[in-house]
């Protein structure tokens, strides 16, 4: 497969797609009172639609779309008899947590109905974890800049990756958006979040990652758009799936819990993961760490060239956490063979990696990668190697931030799952314990989410994020996303800029 540009790629379109809930979570509450006389000025002066006229009565419908006080015309003040009013939604406070706080899990969910940015009332940048991305900004020329030949329409803009640049016998292979899906095991999620991440990634021209769980039989139709993953469980690992697939992943460890290995328990392994994983139902499964066999970048080549015999064409992409020593391991996996060095950092995984690790190990991905980068590129390799950044990705601006900080793209995770509704209650490891039906392989909670519903979601944000993205670029005067490529000239940090 060569997704080239020439080939003239056509994204897919937006399509509203509401919650699967009746009532879905907002910031705000509307309480409409019995002085209401039904004159309908408030949903003849929201922009929003959060008020509907039906059968002569006035109702909120969709009080999750208002935007509370950033309204440019608030009903509660139109309103001749003061019938309405605005409270704090308390159940909106509780969700999430520092990294993910709930405006962004609102403006995800909005980006995820409407495959644009939240109009105002959320704050879609940042989270309140008071450091990583959070402390980073993106610093625009003022005015900002524009020329003649600037690109007229979006279509003009080039936001694509090439994910083979040693110019070997491997696929020429080419994503049309900076980010492809990371690894969540057969297992670990519900096969229709599995399929609802894979089609996705099909529709924009991307990819996806399997996780160490094996390849389901349902994914085979998205041969192309799969990366096979080969952990140190070697769970469902065979000749057949490395031959059919054109990127295959190495992972060595992960950032949420580097040193730690994998753990599914065993209410998880049903029939259907058992088979898959060649496994006794309802015992838990563990993934050691390290892989055994490799003890040196000498033993990672003959890795690497065991997949480069099975399968000449593939390409190989080596995932691993961020020790202080990662430029060394990024430039071996390069010697190595490898095409794509994939760095995880710490602020990734589930609700299921332990917070003992989460917090405690490994470097934060915005020191791995400019620290990987100005290696690779003092030894002369680095236009030869793709570097994708991992750990935290929650938003389009923290896409430009990692790739202004040196890498080429990323890989996401729990955004994907987050435009599934996900709240991040934190309980992706038991069987049961996901009560929207993402994170869990319990037949009745699984059928919870449509799989048609789910792609269109995960779809809707993904432009949202590339419409976000080409908006950043033009602001900083670029037509590519390649020009921001280890641009640190674009950022700037609050401590820092708090000290001078």
């Amino acid at each position: 497969m060569s997704l080239s540009r020439d080939s003239k790629y056509k994204l897919p379109e937006g399509v509203r797609t509401p919650s699967r809930f009746r009532n879905a979570i907002g910031k705000y509450r509307l309480h409409r009172s019995g002085e209401c006389i039904g004159c309908g000025k408030c949903a003849a002066v929201c922009p929003y639609g959060v008020h509907v006229i039906r059968r002569g009565r006035v109702r909120v419908e969709n009080a999750y779309r208002c935007v509370g006080p950033d309204c440019p015309h608030p009903c509660y003040e139109v309103c001749p008899v003061q019938a309405l009013t605005l409270r704090p939604n308390p159940d909106f406070e509780g969700l999430g947590d520092f990294r993910w706080p709930p405006e962004l899990l609102a403006s995800t969910w909005h980006m995820a109905e409407f495959s644009h940015m939240p109009p105002k009332g959320l704050n879609y940048k940042t989270g309140n974890s008071d450091g990583g991305f959070d402390k980073l900004r993106l610093k625009f020329p003022v005015p900002a800049p524009g020329s003649p030949d600037a690109p007229k329409t979006d279509e003009d803009m080039d936001v694509g990756v090439e994910l083979n640049r040693r110019g070997d016998h491997a696929h020429r292979v080419r994503i049309e958006v900076p980010f492809y899906g990371g690894g969540m095991s057969y297992g670990s999620v519900s096969i229709t979040t599995m399929l609802s991440r894979i089609r996705a990634a099909a529709a924009l021209g991307t990819f996806c990652c399997t996780g160490e769980g094996g390849y389901p039989d349902e994914l085979k139709p998205y041969d192309d758009h799969v990366i096979t993953q080969v952990a140190t469980g070697l769970f469902g690992v065979r000749e057949e799936t490395i031959q059919r697939v054109k990127i295959v992943e190495f992972k060595y460890a992960q950032g949420a819990k580097p040193g730690l290995g994998g753990h599914l328990l065993g209410e998880k392994v049903t029939p259907g993961v058992a088979r898959m994983r060649e496994a006794v139902v309802g015992y838990p499964l563990f993934s050691p760490f390290p892989f055994h066999s490799v003890y040196s970048v000498e033993d990672h080549k003959k890795h690497v060239d065991w997949i480069k015999a099975i399968n000449p064409e593939a390409l190989v992409s080596v995932k691993v956490s961020t020790p202080t020593d990662v430029d060394m391991v990024a430039v071996g996996s390069y010697y190595a063979g490898a095409h794509i060095i994939h760095l995880d950092g710490s602020y990734g995984g589930t609700g299921a990696a332990p917070d003992i690790a989460k917090k405690n190990i490994a470097m934060p991905i915005e020191y791995a990668v400019p620290k990987v980068h100005g290696f690779l590129t003092e030894e002369g390799v680095r236009d030869q190697i793709t570097v994708i950044a991992s750990g935290g990705i929650r938003t389009p601006h923290d896409v430009a931030k990692i790739i202004a900080l040196g890498a080429d793209g990323v890989c996401t995770g729990t955004a994907d799952l987050v435009a599934l509704e996900c709240i991040r209650c934190h309980n992706c490891e038991s069987g049961r314990g996901c009560a929207r039906g993402i994170a869990t392989t319990d037949p009745e909670l699984m059928g919870l989410m449509d799989l048609d519903w789910g792609t269109q979601r995960i779809i809707n944000m993904f432009l949202a994020w590339r419409r976000e993205l080409i908006r950043i670029l033009r602001r900083l005067g670029m037509k590519t996303l390649k020009e921001l490529v280890g641009r640190t000239d674009c950022l700037v940090h609050l401590d820092y800029l708090e000290s001078r």
